[in-house]
């Protein structure tokens, strides 16, 4: 175990941490806002983690402290576990109450949760946060894994969906659970089932780009569009939107039973799910060129048709457009800010990266963060 993790718990609780857990945050390579209506995502695990060091207590007890928030909240095991409006803790508390809810025998803990993953940059700090904490939960109650795999993921979902108030679909517990170190992940949200792409080119790398510009995806445009999706669907006469074909939307654009905003989201949908097929022939291919136009391709429809975008994130896109060596670029999560991602080839990276802050300050007054993440291996026990 990481020295300075044992510090920051002893500083927390007084006493040694017992072990620990990992989760990794995530970028989505393309296959926006299709996950909610049935499509397929192509996201990879990212190098940015959320650790849980864990130790047991002989009450029913659990304490978790953020270091982030700088804050420690505490459950009861024996009691009723209910959000508090607006709390960090109801993540971790969340994966607690879905795992007691799911029959696993959970004993009290302390746990402190540390990440690396920007909060609110659309990389989904949040389910690391829960998959780390139902891991290092199980562990501390001498079950560990008692659930994995995809019930784990679905588990962490019903956590952030119904304890934390925040209507996320299933690709980012799903890909911090089962991603795979070297590999990108294909995964079809309405099956389940799921298809390991390489992702692991050593003359290509992926820069990650922070606009610093926070979203939350409890807040009103997200669950809107999904209210807008459902809509669409009972229009026309469909389980999701994974249904509609590109005649069929044409159709009822034609016949006047979708028009405006419906039939814009509804276009992004359907074209977001033939792109991010078309992505995974690309990647089999490692023709870059085509997987970046797809790139490009999904972040004008994000703007133009589902409009989730915002000027920081298109800045960005068009500044990396015009660097030498980049193959595409793109916003990445849910959109209203986060983080837009570049793929690019592994000499110009470096100043890819430098062009784009720079032409980012000289619009915003302020730089923006850039990291290079591979595709990292998805949650475990550490220690």
């Amino acid at each position: 175990m990481d020295e300075q993790l044992r510090t920051d718990f002893y500083a927390a609780f007084g006493r040694e941490p017992a072990g620990a857990a990992r989760a990794p945050g995530r970028v989505n390579l393309i296959g926006e806002h299709t996950d909610y209506n049935g499509g397929f995502v192509l996201p990879i695990a990212i190098e940015r983690e959320v650790t849980a060091a864990y130790a047991p207590r002989e009450d029913r007890i659990v304490r978790f402290h953020s270091t982030h928030a700088g804050e420690t909240a505490a459950i009861d095991l024996r009691r009723e576990l209910t959000p508090t409006p607006g709390a960090w803790s109801n993540y971790p508390a969340g994966a607690a109450a879905e795992l007691l809810a799911a029959g696993v025998e959970l004993a009290g803990a302390d746990v402190l949760l540390e990440s690396t993953v920007p909060v609110g940059g659309g990389l989904s700090s949040s389910a690391a946060l829960e998959v780390a904490t139902a891991l290092a939960l199980m562990a501390a109650a001498g079950a560990p894994r008692a659930i994995d795999g995809h019930d784990l993921a679905a588990l962490c979902q019903r956590a952030e969906n119904d304890f934390a108030g925040a209507p996320c679909g299933i690709m980012d517990q799903s890909i911090a659970v089962m991603g795979c170190e070297g590999m990108a992940m294909l995964l079809d949200c309405r099956s389940g089932e799921i298809r390991h792409v390489a992702f692991n080119d050593p003359a290509m790398t992926l820069l990650v780009a922070d606009t610093q510009v926070k979203h939350d995806i409890g807040e009103g445009g997200y669950p809107l569009r999904r209210r807008q999706c459902t809509e669409a669907a009972g229009v026309l006469g469909v389980e999701s939107l994974r249904d509609v074909t590109p005649g069929a939307l044409d159709g009822a654009e034609a016949d006047g039973r979708l028009s405006g905003v419906l039939s814009a989201r509804v276009r992004h949908v359907v074209s977001e799910i033939a792109r991010t097929l078309d992505a995974v022939e690309a990647l089999d291919r490692a023709d870059y060129r085509r997987f970046g136009e797809l790139m490009y391709a999904s972040h004008a429809s994000l703007r133009d048709d589902y409009e989730v975008s915002c000027a920081e994130l298109d800045a960005i896109v068009e500044a990396a457009g015009e660097c030498e060596g980049v193959c595409g670029a793109r916003m990445t999560g849910g959109g209203f800010g986060g983080c837009a991602i570049v793929l690019a080839r592994v000499e110009a990276a470096a100043e890819a990266g430098r062009k784009i802050a720079d032409e980012f300050e000289a619009r915003f007054g302020r730089r923006c963060p850039i990291f290079v993440t591979g595709a990292a291996a998805g949650a475990a026990i550490i220690c």
